[in-house]
């Protein structure tokens, strides 16, 4: 008899040890599911962030139908007809910016601002009648496309342009070799019609990078550096 009680009483204890390991388990994965859901939350709203902050690689229909650059530069008065140094016989220059992904001694034509195969086929086209970097007073300015064409060099030429910072570099070449150093200084963000960002700025020597602008492509952003140096 002591011995079939005491087995009833060891299988008594048996079932209120699993009965006590069930309850924990159910608890301990009651607690888990509202983390795991946080957790979701939480990596869903990062990638909605993330989203935001990187606009569909696309233009509207609207923006496409806009020149992407005015069509010519503007002539200066006296301070554009002299020269720092003397001028190339061959008048081509390249275009590096380090902030920028896609740009680095890429070669820059001069046309107008509706040379559609220009803007098509090249990273950046300099507008004619605008400034050369060998002026004493210049306004050099440099077009290109924010989305542009896949195969070409002007593939997202411009897309990260608005990484650029005040004090960062922006280097032109001429045909001798001559490397130009310009310093960031200043943002402009404009409609398409306000041609006053091609006109040379009184008493400097700048270059002004221009493309369109983010999320809607619909105005023209421009940022301007001035002439830190010229070396041989």
């Amino acid at each position: 008899m002591r011995s079939r009680n005491l087995v009833l009483i060891l299988a008594a204890l048996a079932v209120v040890v699993a009965l006590a390991a069930c309850s924990s388990a159910g608890q301990s994965s009651g607690d888990k599911a509202p983390q795991e859901k946080d957790s979701q939350q939480q990596a869903n709203k990062q990638v909605e962030e993330v989203e935001k902050k990187e606009p569909p690689k696309k233009m509207t229909d609207e923006a496409r139908s806009k020149q992407i650059a005015p069509k010519k530069g503007v002539a200066g008065g006296p301070g554009e007809e002299a020269n720092r140094v003397e001028p190339p016989k061959k008048k081509r220059l390249k275009l590096t910016v380090p902030a920028m992904k896609r740009i680095e001694d890429d070669p820059i034509p001069t046309g107008v601002g509706t040379d559609e195969k220009l803007f098509h086929d090249y990273a950046g086209v300099h507008l004619e009648s605008s400034g050369m970097p060998w002026k004493e007073t210049a306004n050099v300015y440099i077009a290109g496309h924010r989305i542009g064409f896949p195969g070409t060099k002007s593939n997202l030429a411009f897309y990260d342009l608005e990484d650029l910072k005040n004090g960062d570099k922006v280097y032109l070449e001429d045909t001798e070799g001559r490397k130009y150093t310009y310093e960031v200084y200043e943002k402009l963000v404009v409609e398409p019609g306000n041609l006053s960002v091609i006109k040379p700025v009184k008493g400097k020597n700048i270059v002004s990078l221009q493309t369109c602008t983010l999320p809607d492509y619909a105005r023209r952003v421009i940022y301007r550096a001035e002439l830190k140096g010229i070396e041989s």
